[in-house]
């Protein structure tokens, strides 16, 4: 239970720093008098940042261990943001969240390894949806939070809440032992360079090809939805910022069940029926969102949307678990979602220049395409292991 909490904490303080990051832009612009070139670069390199702690993390884990190596990244991210707090000029700041950024990126792979290598495998997909659940629980938490807090202590001041997570460094590198799997693997002796076992033949190649593709899609239809839905909102249907927020919020509420529904159905029907069904459900609700109209249609809308776009969170981590041996689980988990993070960045901005040509609602319509090449991904590269033994 300890490796769980632990690997949902860190993909909470994942979700809830670049959530409030986003709220404090504004401010930290106006104090440090930054244009809005610079404001946006300072989410942009927290991601590059997330890309390469993801992928030198998630090679060191399967190393030195997943306990060890998640205790640094969580006291590098806690560190890095308490400094956040002390900026004075662009640079220094941008720095400071770069190297925020690298420790969070290496949170989500190595905690949910050590969690999957914990639980027995009827329990697998469940454990996985919890992990996911906790990015949502880190931005339900920013959007309450933030508000309430950001005009009482400043963007300073929340950045110093980021010091916190340290606290939580040491009770897991005291509380939580190494996985029986990782130990095992550890006394077999010399093992392969564990990123190039995710290349090692042709059936593992087909194997990561297909991850990247899922792992791809996932994060630009995330990226490219929560970016831009509130602007399509606002100028097609003339939300108020209140009424953007209840539907960003209800939409949450849609993904955390999805990705709690997605875990339960992969330990009972499997995990290849079960993503080929959200995928489905999200080809299908995408395509049916851009051509909505009332506002009662578009809240309920959302909320389904959410569920199918967002739920197959909840099932990769197992999905990768089973996929690769324990001596390459930390460098698949890492690098294969860290691949698909960097080209699912592109999705605001290909979303946004779909918008500038048609219309939202256009390419909200062309989005949806984008499921079809992950079903395909899903049909002919992605085996069915449900119950597989970890190695």
């Amino acid at each position: 239970m300890a490796a769980l909490i632990a690997a949902v904490s860190g993909y909470a303080m994942d979700g809830f720093d670049l959530l409030i990051v986003g709220f404090m832009l504004s401010a930290i612009s106006t104090d440090l008098g930054l244009t809005s070139t610079q404001a946006g670069s300072l989410v942009t390199w927290t991601l590059i940042g997330g890309i390469a702690g993801g992928i030198g993390f998630g090679i060191l884990s399967d190393y030195l261990g997943r306990v060890r190596v998640l205790t640094y990244t969580i006291l590098l991210f806690a560190l890095a943001t308490g400094l956040c707090a002390l900026a004075t000029r662009y640079w220094d700041l941008l720095a400071y969240r770069f190297v925020a950024g690298v420790g969070l990126g290496g949170e989500f792979g190595i905690g949910m390894a050590l969690a999957i290598e914990a639980w027995p495998a009827a329990q697998r997909g469940r454990v996985s949806s919890y992990v996911g659940m906790g990015w949502q629980l880190g931005v339900l938490g920013a959007a309450v939070l933030t508000p309430w807090l950001l005009p009482v202590i400043g963007w300073r001041g929340m950045f110093v809440v980021g010091l916190f997570p340290a606290l939580g460094a040491f009770f897991i590198r005291r509380s939580i032992g190494e996985s029986t799997l990782f130990s095992r693997a550890t006394r077999a002796g010399t093992r392969e360079f564990p990123l190039r076992m995710l290349f090692r033949d042709a059936a593992t190649t087909k194997r990561s090809l297909g991850v990247i593709v899922l792992c791809s899609v996932q994060n630009f239809g995330y990226y490219g939805l929560i970016v831009w839905m509130p602007a399509y909102l606002s100028r097609a249907f003339g939300y108020t910022l209140t009424r953007s927020a209840v539907w960003t919020g209800c939409s949450i509420l849609g993904m955390l069940a999805g990705i709690g529904i997605f875990g339960q159905l992969m330990d009972r029907i499997g995990r290849k029926p079960t993503f080929i069904g959200y995928q489905i459900g999200a080809l299908v609700m995408v395509f049916v969102y851009s051509t909505l109209r009332t506002p009662q249609a578009l809240l309920i809308g959302g909320v389904v949307m959410g569920v199918f776009v967002n739920g197959m969170m909840g099932g990769y981590g197992a999905l990768l678990a089973e996929l690769y041996p324990t001596a390459a689980r930390g460098t698949a988990q890492n690098v294969l979602w860290s691949i698909g993070r960097a080209v699912g960045g592109f999705g605001p901005l290909v979303i946004g220049a779909l918008a500038a040509h048609f219309s939202f609602a256009t390419a909200l319509a062309l989005l949806a395409s984008i499921y079809i090449v992950d079903l395909l991904a899903t049909v002919c590269l992605i085996p069915e292991l449900r119950g597989a033994e970890l190695d």
